[in-house]
């Protein structure tokens, strides 16, 4: 962080850049992001953007993260406020729906798996940190629904694939078919799931 940006208006100005950056990003992919045309679109000079982020690279980077920081305080943060095992799962599982609904337009996490997973560097490695990150969240969010009786003991790295799965196929339909049917599929989905591995 360089010395302008660790002032308190330094790091406004950062946040806002990077809030647009994530709305381009959205529709455009985080490989469609250019310090030129962001500049523009915030009212910057290239060079006062550049003050922030000292290339394309570490924009990208930066957006990467916040769009990981926005999903962990929408989905997983509210989530905690839930008793520990199924009534906590449930939630994750709820505001992961809620997450897809303000995503429809186009998700920075899954756009990013998609533009890094065969592009070796920097970037995938980042994606590839949040994306391990979360499956460990949901592993232990699974793991505590099996101490506390609720699941089947099982594999918990198998689980949170399957349990992945229905927030992926939600997000899918939701911008084919509209949001409310995909989010009626998906709960349902869930609870048939989480029927089918109770004790």
């Amino acid at each position: 962080m360089s010395s302008l940006t660790a002032t308190p208006k330094g790091a406004a100005t950062r946040d806002a850049i990077i809030d647009r950056a994530y709305e381009i990003a959205r529709f455009a992919g985080v490989e469609g992001l250019s310090i030129g045309p962001l500049a523009q679109a915030v009212g910057m000079s290239k060079s006062g953007v550049f003050a922030h982020f000292g290339s394309r690279e570490d924009l990208q980077r930066a957006v990467i993260e916040a769009a990981a920081t926005r999903f962990g305080e929408a989905v997983f943060m509210p989530a905690l406020a839930q008793p520990r095992g199924l009534p906590r799962l449930r939630a994750i599982m709820h505001h992961w729906f809620e997450w897809v609904r303000g995503n429809t337009g186009g998700c920075v996490l899954l756009g990013s798996v998609t533009e890094y997973d065969d592009r070796p560097g920097p970037l995938r490695d980042q994606v590839l940190q949040n994306e391990q990150r979360w499956r460990d969240l949901l592993r232990r969010a699974i793991q505590l629904a099996i101490d506390c009786g609720h699941l089947r003991e099982g594999d918990t790295g198998q689980y949170a694939f399957e349990l992945y799965a229905f927030p992926l196929a939600v997000h899918h339909e939701a911008g084919l078919f509209g949001f409310d049917l995909a989010r009626r599929h998906g709960e349902a989905a869930v609870e048939r799931w989480f029927a089918a591995h109770a004790p």
